[in-house]
């Protein structure tokens, strides 16, 4: 079978982080479907590292509101997932996001109760029907971080394939104790991140957020080629 590059590299660049979604509900069939796709992702010695947790309906909802409080508890901890030091090109990317995501809610950075507010839209799914979290075993090395990352990629494009949208979230990864709790998990297991999945309100305003991408030979590097 021809593989079509063209509808390919469409999905690939129709896929965005979604913010806002409609209420459609998800059938588990369609979501079965997509993750028996997303599993043929590729990993070191075909150790298969992922492990995913499905919520919708009350689930969802009783997740979303022990988080929400969570997250509105001044004392709780901040997630640090980004270092100190970050380089000087990292930080204007994020700055630069921050700037953009922030200013379609119109929120100045000196704003904090405002930039609360609008992160803790991450815990309600951002209005999604369904919510993921995602686990791995704590003991695995950062290779196996790698794989994992190469099956949430897959899975999101299977799931942009099928004309739904997705939010990954790392912000789940803050409140570890609290999901791990929830979804009765043994203590081997970390969260990795959540993500939001449905069809995307795209009369949405935060939807219409496109994020610059720097250019393929601003990072490639070739060697060995005539031209």
């Amino acid at each position: 079978m021809a593989l079509l590059t063209d509808d390919f590299d469409a999905v690939v660049a129709s896929r965005r982080a979604v913010r806002a979604f409609l209420p459609t509900p998800i059938s588990r069939k369609l979501i079965s479907e997509i993750i028996d796709i997303a599993r043929l992702a590729p990993s070191n010695s075909n150790t298969q590292p992922w492990s995913i947790h499905v919520l919708t309906g009350e689930p969802k909802q009783a997740l979303s509101a022990l988080l929400g409080i969570a997250h509105n508890d001044p004392s709780a901890d901040p997630l640090v997932h980004l270092p100190d030091d970050l380089a000087r090109k990292y930080r204007e990317r994020q700055e630069k996001f921050g700037e953009l995501f922030y200013g379609l809610h119109q929120i100045d950075k000196c704003d904090d109760a405002g930039r609360a507010r609008v992160s803790g839209l991450n815990f309600d799914f951002f209005g999604a029907p369904v919510g993921l979290i995602f686990t791995i075993d704590s003991n695995l090395k950062k290779y196996s971080w790698l794989d994992y990352g190469l099956f949430l990629q897959t899975l999101m494009l299977t799931v942009r394939s099928r004309g739904l949208s997705t939010c990954p979230q790392v912000s789940f990864a803050r409140f570890q104790s609290l999901i791990k709790d929830f979804l009765h998990l043994d203590d081997s297991q970390e969260i990795v991140c959540g993500m939001s999945l449905g069809y995307a309100d795209e009369n949405a305003t935060v939807n219409s957020l496109r994020m610059p991408r720097e250019m393929a030979q601003g990072f490639t590097h070739f060697m060995g080629f005539d031209k």
